[in-house]
């Protein structure tokens, strides 16, 4: 079997989605289509991120409402929709993508059918239940019983071509993940509430997170769910980043940490590919590549504050945050103090 995955995310409680659609509400999003913060007389880039948006609002009827979507984002390796259903039926799509369907609030009185060319599978549509679709394969889907809160994530199929020289891969792996109905993964499962949380509450580091998260979501997809058996990684080193190479990705992220890094930015200045980098840095670290960088724009930020020249929205803006509010509120998750009140004492 494969490795056990050295990536680290943090998992969330499953009373989320009520305060995910609250805070998307009341979030503004003055970013470009990288999710790179836009300030006052620049223009936007023209990267422009996962066009996944409106495939739930083609795939699902009107009973199936939408309560949260990554749509303005700027997230590119994933798209998510959080979204509650109602007794339906979905016709039968082609999916460009493979999509994982994880319950976040379900109920034991209904079943969720799926049919498609060979195979008719359901299962019950429990909190925590798991469904997979590869890419390429259409089906029809009936829900006999409202589900309240149903995430689904949207990985392209170029996200598993990025794990090509990390894994025996079968010929076109995103096609052949298996279809699953109402299975348990754990890993799955955390990463997928973590990314509701990410939904909910933004980072100084979402992007780089949001990579990392749709990459390990991928490996686990191809270490265990694949149809040509487990893939396992062809690279058996535990060992972290060595020295030369950990110090060079360093003083990258020192020297840029005010520009919109990228985890493929930093696997390049490693010399390792994405999901390689992101295990190795870990390991090194002791810490993930998106804490590490969140770790060091507030530090900045703090410095800024003392400084004492800067307004709270510019500190904001720096620290990669899409609002001020935002940013008010991860700084007194991390320092149990706001802002401001951090200014006053240091001032």
């Amino acid at each position: 079997m494969g490795q056990k995955l050295a990536v680290v995310v943090t998992g969330g409680t499953g009373k989320q989605g009520g305060a995910v659609v609250k805070s998307l509400l009341e979030r503004g999003h003055a970013r470009d289509f990288r999710g790179t913060a836009i300030r006052d007389g620049e223009k936007p880039t023209l990267e422009r991120p996962m066009e996944l948006q409106r495939h739930g609002v083609r795939k699902y009827p009107p009973t199936s409402a939408l309560l949260a979507s990554s749509a303005g984002l700027g997230w590119s390796t994933i798209s998510v929709e959080l979204r509650s259903h109602g007794v339906s039926e979905a016709p039968a799509i082609v999916p460009q993508h493979v999509e994982i369907c994880l319950v976040v609030a379900g109920n034991k009185d209904g079943l969720v059918r799926r049919t498609g060319s060979g195979f008719c599978q359901e299962a019950m549509p429990k909190t925590g239940a798991i469904w997979l679709s590869p890419a390429g394969v259409g089906k029809e889907i009936v829900i006999t019983a409202p589900i309240p809160q149903t995430m689904h994530l949207y990985l392209p199929t170029a996200l598993f071509d990025r794990l090509k020289d990390d894994f025996s891969l079968p010929v076109a792996p995103a096609h052949s993940i298996r279809h699953a109905v109402g299975i348990g993964d754990d890993v799955i499962d955390q990463i997928g509430r973590s990314i509701l949380s990410e939904l909910t509450v933004e980072t100084a580091a979402s992007r780089v997170y949001i990579e990392t998260a749709s990459l390990t979501l991928a490996a686990r997809l191809l270490q265990k769910h694949c149809d040509s058996g487990a893939c396992a990684s062809t690279d058996s080193s535990a060992h972290g980043l060595d020295h030369v190479r950990l110090r060079r990705v360093l003083d990258y992220i020192a020297a840029n940490i005010e520009d919109d890094l990228t985890l493929v930015d930093l696997a390049g200045i490693a010399g390792y590919s994405l999901f390689h980098f992101a295990r190795k840095f870990t390991l090194a670290m002791g810490i993930p590549p998106h804490r590490y960088i969140s770790r060091m724009r507030l530090e900045n930020a703090m410095a800024e504050l003392a400084a004492g020249k800067l307004p709270l929205a510019e500190v904001a803006l720096n620290a990669h945050f899409s609002s001020q509010a935002s940013f008010t509120r991860a700084f007194h998750r991390a320092t149990s103090m706001t802002p401001k009140e951090y200014r006053h004492r240091r001032l």
